[in-house]
């Protein structure tokens, strides 16, 4: 047996052996690990198996193992490709042909349900179609330039030849594997930041000046991306972050420290029930929990175990952490809404739910497509309370 079918043998092995229920990038370190066999160039090639296996959903789901495993790798490539070279030559020189035309070669017919689960749940403004098909390339790395660092950066990745495309004045992409942290201090010079995250901060910036010390809670901080972004865009900020959890704060706590941010109010809270803690903010930013949908470039063992009832289960999660969190935002103050899913259970209809239940009135409301650049599509909205 060749090594290519040796690969394609333990690429099926290992997707048969994953269930969903961790990150199968967890998972695929575990196999590695207790298998030390594999070198490094068989570790990398069977992991791009799966991953592309995983990027096609169940477009190929009636198929047998091999001709699986090489249709994906042949939808999922943009250049010649080794495996497709010894494999499947005939498809390996038509790698470059846009992905319907190799959708042709294969006779096969485009069915965007087929690779994205629930697609009539899409936000509005989606196309169901190009969306589906983004989930074929991975993702690029972003990066969010801190205020005065844009020298420094630029010199560091251009003495490291690390090429980069410009974004915005403040946002760049560099290549998915870059080892980034090994040429710029992260968080003090520049925020490993996703091109739509970053670009929550256009309505951010409407806050700038309505206050000469805004007070600001991050009431679902994870690891404190936003709030490293209100403190850079929004200046002199009385900041206050919660989690759930108190190893993700711990995390902040030093991500924090490298970004030079001394001065703010953390503690944990579970929002799913009344605060007992409660003050008067200016602005609340609740970056909610949520099917992560919009993100599944980057996880794409979602597009396989995901079940549509998670939307349903998140819808109600959200309108519990929002109503325990409204009270402590002033008459007057706003309330900035994120997720990072593209289901309008989780967008449009919150936003709605909100207007109509917690009488909050809707300033502004935005689909940030993130899958015509290589980026994650997310959803924000700005609301002000009476």
């Amino acid at each position: 047996m060749s090594r290519y079918h040796s690969y394609i043998n333990s690429a099926q092995e290992l997707v048969s052996a994953y269930n969903g229920t961790e990150p199968f990038a967890s998972f695929l370190r575990k196999f590695f690990s207790a298998n030390k066999k594999f070198g490094s160039k068989d570790r990398k090639m069977i992991a791009h198996l799966c991953y592309c296996f995983f990027r096609t959903g169940k477009l190929f789901e009636d198929a047998g193992k091999e001709e699986k495993f090489l249709s994906a790798v042949f939808l999922c490539s943009q250049s010649s490709n080794e495996l497709l070279q010894h494999l499947k030559p005939e498809w390996n020189e038509q790698v470059m042909q846009p992905v319907h035309e190799k959708i042709r070669l294969m006779n096969r017919t485009f069915n965007a349900s087929l690779i994205f689960p629930s697609v009539e749940e899409l936000s509005e403004g989606i196309d169901a179609e190009e969306f589906a098909l983004s989930h074929f390339v991975q993702p690029d790395l972003f990066l969010r330039i801190r205020p005065g660092q844009h020298q420094t950066v630029f010199k560091k990745l251009a003495s490291a030849g690390i090429s980069f495309e410009p974004k915005t004045e403040t946002s760049i992409a560099v290549f998915n594997s870059t080892n980034i942290d090994q040429v710029i201090d992260l968080n003090k010079e520049a925020v490993v930041q996703d091109y739509s995250s970053q670009r929550v901060g256009e309505l951010m910036s409407k806050l700038r000046g309505k206050n000469k010390k805004m007070t600001v809670w991050d009431c679902c901080a994870a690891s404190g991306g936003k709030s490293i972004m209100a403190n850079d865009l929004l200046s002199d900020i009385d900041l206050t972050v919660s989690d759930v959890r108190e190893s993700i704060l711990a995390n902040l706590k030093k991500r924090f420290a490298e970004a030079g941010i001394k001065s703010y109010k953390s503690f944990v809270a579970d929002l799913t029930e009344p605060v007992s803690k409660k003050n008067a903010y200016d602005l609340i930013i609740a970056d909610v929990p949520c099917t992560g949908s919009g993100t599944w470039g980057r996880t794409p063992e979602q597009l396989c175990y995901f079940k549509r009832e998670t939307i349903n289960h998140y819808n109600s999660l959200q309108k519990k952490i929002l109503l325990n969190s409204i009270s402590s935002l002033k008459s007057g103050g706003m309330l900035l809404y994120i997720t990072c899913s593209v289901f309008r259970k989780e967008n449009e209809e919150v936003v709605e739910w909100m207007g109509t239940e917690l009488h909050l009135v809707k300033d502004e409301m935005r689909l940030l497509k993130g899958y015509n650049v290589k980026a994650d599509t997310m959803f924000a909205a700005l609301l002000t309370k009476p």
